[in-house]
């Protein structure tokens, strides 16, 4: 699945365009590197999300096309 999908998906970015235009402005990484919206997310992946002077820091447990606002949570965990 998309990154910027995903993102929207497990409710860590609200809008798709706003994960869109974090992964352009480069505040998301996965496993350390710099990541594009286009990059593919696999479970087991390390998502560092860059809002202004904090930091968010999930790692992926699964990846699922559509959930229930309850269960996006279960997504991902925090590191």
């Amino acid at each position: 699945m998309r990154l910027d999908k995903y993102l929207k998906v497990s409710r860590l970015i609200k809008r798709r365009t706003v994960a869109n235009e974090a992964c352009d402005a480069g505040r998301v990484l996965i496993n350390g590197n710099v990541a594009k919206a286009s990059t593919n997310v696999k479970v087991g992946d390390q998502i560092t999300i860059q809002f202004g002077n904090k930091e968010v820091k999930v790692e992926v447990l699964a990846v699922e096309e559509t959930v229930k606002k309850d269960e996006a949570k279960e997504l991902y965990k925090y590191l």
